[in-house]
């Protein structure tokens, strides 16, 4: 009996230095993404914030200023500097929304797109050669694991923002 208490106990002790070695790589993934976006923002004259928005609008986009800033979990008073950045730089749009014309709508301009995308193509690329080495079922668990931490620091950013 013991014995299976000691297997028991050797799985926990290795489970946990899994997961906290997954909990190490995912901070050290976060900072090297960080610094891949400082410099393609450097290089777009862009700074982090405005281009963490210009993100959030091209993925979510059309969005009203209200919206984007939720998502962001900005100010809409800081949030009104952002999109004048954005705006004056050529990488949005301000529209009247055609259902209410009191109401703004951002939207990225798509005729910019490919100066970021060129500058991500790197990663991307990386990215593709790694993607390649795993199986289909491989990458449907990497991709869950992504999406629900991806889901899991949303929630943690929500409760810290309230």
């Amino acid at each position: 009996m013991s014995s299976v208490t000691s297997g028991d106990a050797d799985a926990r002790r290795r489970k946990r230095r899994l997961t906290n070695t997954i909990k190490e790589s995912l901070r050290e993934l976060s900072i090297q993404l960080s610094l891949l976006n400082h410099q393609v923002g450097a290089r777009l004259e862009l700074k982090d914030v405005d281009l963490d928005c210009l993100d959030l609008v091209a993925r979510y986009g059309p969005l009203s200023p209200s919206a984007l800033a939720r998502r962001a979990g900005l100010h809409p008073a800081t949030m009104t500097g952002i999109l004048d950045r954005l705006e004056r730089a050529g990488w949005i749009s301000r529209d009247r929304d055609p259902a209410d014309r009191r109401a703004v709508t951002l939207s990225a301009r798509r005729e910019r797109a490919g100066e970021i995308l060129g500058l991500y193509a790197g990663m991307n690329g990386s990215l593709d050669k790694l993607c390649a080495g795993y199986s289909e079922e491989e990458l449907g668990v990497l991709a869950d694991f992504l999406r629900r931490t991806s889901e899991a620091g949303h929630d943690a950013t929500e409760e810290l923002s309230r």
